[in-house]
């Protein structure tokens, strides 16, 4: 029986591939699901759902994105694209030896999932993305988008704050386990009023003026699990994980031939009505059908916040195995 909060409970192995090692745990047999994770995580974030889901007969591979945890850390923003990171998934799934996946991410790995089945769906038949709805190719630039935000709400997006190399890194890194604390409850569902993330740095400001420090450990996380977030953490901070927002504007660039192409795989939406990001993704979320054609389900689930697979593990777990069911 696996101890859920001690990593050192699952099974790791490490590949090199295009350049870096990528780490990434593996459990269970059966059809193979690919979970990729957030920031600011590691695949740990997924301990819940790696267990329920190779219980359910499933083989569950669940890495390290480029430059989070044990994986590779490039030095040059550059190396982060999507691009990239897609083709980390790509090169993984191929040293698994498996034809095929279905990919489940959440927040920044939705990002990557998103690409990753938009890119290549011969080899990523289903998609599920959690708490974080990914758009269409945006009509211009996202430095662009960013600008106009700053205009109408008078403070800069937290992307666009993130693009200034040594700025966001140095405020968070400067105390790990209260950065991370702060976050982790800033964004959740037990966050109220003026405890709640706010997506907007205002003048004056930094980051983790918009992610009030709670003092504790959230209760749904736990002493445990946050340690190991905090050990992660301290061993690189946080310029490589920031480096993927430094390249939304790269990125950009390099996606243009995709422009428009919907998403046609089965695909499952499962996020948190009290989730903070939602002030900007609601019109997203609305309108998923329109660019996710083979939308199943999406549900937000009440009082849950950002961070669904740990603040609800076992509604998001049940949902996901419901729909990797209904995929094979």
């Amino acid at each position: 029986m696996h101890n859920v909060n001690d990593p050192a409970a699952f099974t790791h192995h490490v590949i090199e591939a295009n350049g870096i090692a990528i780490h990434y745990v593996d459990e269970g047999a059966g059809p193979l699901i690919i979970l990729l994770h957030g920031f600011p995580y590691t695949w740990f974030e997924w301990r819940h759902q790696i267990i329920a889901l190779s219980q359910a007969g499933f083989r569950v591979v669940a890495p390290d994105i480029r430059g989070f945890g044990e994986s590779g850390k490039p030095t040059r923003i550059e190396d982060y694209t999507l691009l990239h990171s897609a083709g980390d998934v790509v090169a993984l799934l191929a040293a698994l030896g498996e034809p095929r996946a279905v990919l489940i991410g959440h927040d920044l790995g939705a990002w990557v999932a998103a690409y990753a089945a938009r890119l290549r769906p011969d080899l990523f038949p289903a998609l599920a993305l959690v708490s974080t709805v990914v758009g269409p190719r945006e009509a211009q630039r996202p430095s662009a988008g960013w600008a106009a935000l700053h205009e109408r709400f008078g403070g800069k997006f937290y992307h666009h704050y993130f693009q200034e190399p040594g700025l966001a890194e140095g405020q968070l890194d400067a105390d790990i386990t209260k950065s991370l604390r702060s976050i982790h409850h800033a964004i959740s569902g037990d966050a109220q009023g003026a405890q709640r993330w706010r997506l907007f740095v205002m003048p004056g400001e930094t980051v983790l003026d918009t992610m009030p420090d709670p003092g504790a450990t959230p209760r749904w996380l736990g002493d445990e699990a946050f340690a190991e977030y905090v050990r992660q953490y301290s061993k690189g901070g946080f310029v490589a994980p920031l480096a993927h927002y430094r390249c939304r504007d790269l990125n950009w660039d390099l996606t243009a031939a995709w422009t428009g192409q919907p998403v046609t795989q089965p695909c499952l939406f499962i996020g948190g009505a009290a989730d903070p990001a939602l002030q900007i993704m609601q019109p997203l979320y609305d309108a998923m059908e329109q660019f996710y054609t083979g939308l199943v389900s999406k549900t937000l689930l009440e009082g849950v916040g950002h961070g669904a697979p740990e603040e609800s593990p076992r509604a998001v777990s049940e949902a996901l195995i419901r729909f990797c069911s209904d995929c094979g």
